[in-house]
């Protein structure tokens, strides 16, 4: 191809990147620092919240009302305003969000004031959060190419997942050390920092469609995006794989009574809770790393059943440390979303990218709040245990009857993002990074 470098920067198709290359590149260190940034202060705000929440009311409702309302402002704001990202340029749309987070955090940290407007202020925090992931979601693509944005993924949801099973046993120290509302404060600084990360190290790309800035039509938008995704057989089959995890969450919401049923408390909750994200860091790495590109296509399906069987078990009433080894293989299945998530990205139009990652991560959220809330309900009656196990069943189903679908679609998705598939030239850029030109993988 005319323009292109040859030699040592051409990739063939089914060639995989390395880790060490994709934090070569200094956008991709912006954004994966941004998200750590947010990451440790979500953890650190998430503990500080349910303790001063606790010590205003005394009410373990009130509290776990709270951690619910998280899941809500996605629900219900996400797909419109996930369409942001499309209309502005997406790193305006990242850092606004987060001067706009730090200043309602700081709010959090510095006024007094009753459950309801904390409430209020985090339901607003949430929702900003949207365009953000949406944003992010969005431009990924464009810093990553080919393999290259695998690799990438998988290191963003390995971080993510390492936060996330250090987050409650850092988080809780550091409120015990500073105290709630001066964590809140640090929560407040570290959107601020991500803020900063983003304006030095992201590039200023234009909107993607610019001609609908004057009216916005977000709703409209949010229209097109459904119509986008759900008139797709491939991104429809891609979206419903990324919302099986409505399922396999389903444990994780019951931890708490699954510990007590081998008489355990915070601590046992806690490593059972703990299992399922350790084992996705183990699957990530694993996909990522040893399993070629095209071949992810192909075993998807069969990780997704993965991520559902192991819960199965748990109807046997295994001992404890069964359970753990059973949620932690869950987990390692979980990691299918990696390929998923990849082709879903190359099958999406440049210019719908944050209204189909938006609708795509709404309906994880929602999934995962109604599984949840619905789980919680049925182990009132049958039991923890018989829930998850059930959980399985539904789980294991769904996934089979997706393969099946995905299985008549997936050789055109292989044989096209072969032909897609572009030589990446990297070129030393002026600030010390890699600067990326070619064409993604779509």
């Amino acid at each position: 191809m005319a323009g292109r470098q040859t030699g040592r920067h051409r990739r063939p198709p089914d060639e995989q990147a390395t880790y060490r290359e994709v934090f070569a590149v200094g956008e991709f260190r912006a954004l994966w620092l941004a998200q750590a940034l947010s990451f440790v202060g979500d953890q650190l705000a998430q503990v500080a919240l349910a303790v001063l929440v606790y010590d205003h009311t005394r009410s373990t409702l009130l509290t776990a009302l709270m951690y619910a309302l998280t899941y809500l402002p996605p629900i219900v704001g996400g797909p419109v305003l996930s369409g942001l990202a499309d209309l502005f340029p997406r790193r305006t749309v990242m850092v606004v969000c987060d001067v706009l987070r730090a200043g309602l955090v700081a709010v959090m940290a510095l006024v007094p004031m009753p459950v309801a407007g904390l409430a209020g202020l985090v339901f607003l925090t949430v929702l900003l959060g949207t365009p953000f992931s949406a944003a992010r979601a969005a431009v990924m693509p464009d810093v990553l190419e080919g393999d290259r944005y695998v690799a990438g993924s998988a290191i963003a949801n390995v971080t993510q997942q390492i936060t996330q099973v250090l987050g409650f046993l850092v988080g809780g120290a550091a409120v015990a050390v500073v105290g709630t509302y001066e964590a809140l404060g640090l929560d407040a600084l570290t959107f601020g920092a991500s803020a900063v990360v983003l304006i030095g190290g992201l590039r200023r790309r234009p909107a993607q469609r610019r001609r609908e800035l004057q009216s916005l039509g977000l709703w409209r938008g949010t229209r097109d995006g459904v119509r986008l995704v759900f008139g797709d057989p491939v991104l429809r089959s891609l979206v419903l794989f990324a919302w099986l995890c409505a399922f396999y969450v389903i444990p994780e919401g019951l931890a708490v009574p699954y510990a007590a049923t081998f008489g355990g408390g915070a601590v046992t909750a806690g490593l059972l809770l703990a299992a399922m994200p350790a084992g996705m860091v183990v699957g990530s790495l694993l996909f990522s790393r040893f399993v070629r590109p095209a071949s992810r296509l192909h075993v998807m399906g069969w990780m997704s059943m993965l991520a559902c069987l192991p819960l199965i078990g748990a109807g046997a009433h295994p001992p404890l440390w069964c359970v753990v080894a059973l949620w932690a293989l869950s987990g390692v299945g979980g990691a299918y979303q990696l390929a998923a998530n990849t082709a879903f990205v190359g099958a999406v139009p440049a210019s719908g990218r944050g209204q189909a990652f938006g609708l795509a991560q709404s309906g994880i959220l929602a999934g995962q709040g109604v599984g949840i809330l619905v789980g919680g309900a049925a182990a009132q009656v049958l039991g923890p245990e018989t829930v998850v196990a059930l959980s399985g069943v539904l789980g294991l189903s769904a996934a089979a009857i997706l393969t099946l679908g995905w299985n008549q679609v997936r050789g055109g998705v292989i044989a096209g993002s072969r032909e897609h598939v572009e030589p990446v030239v990297v070129t030393p850029s002026s600030g010390g990074g890699d600067e990326l030109s070619g064409i993604p993988a779509s």
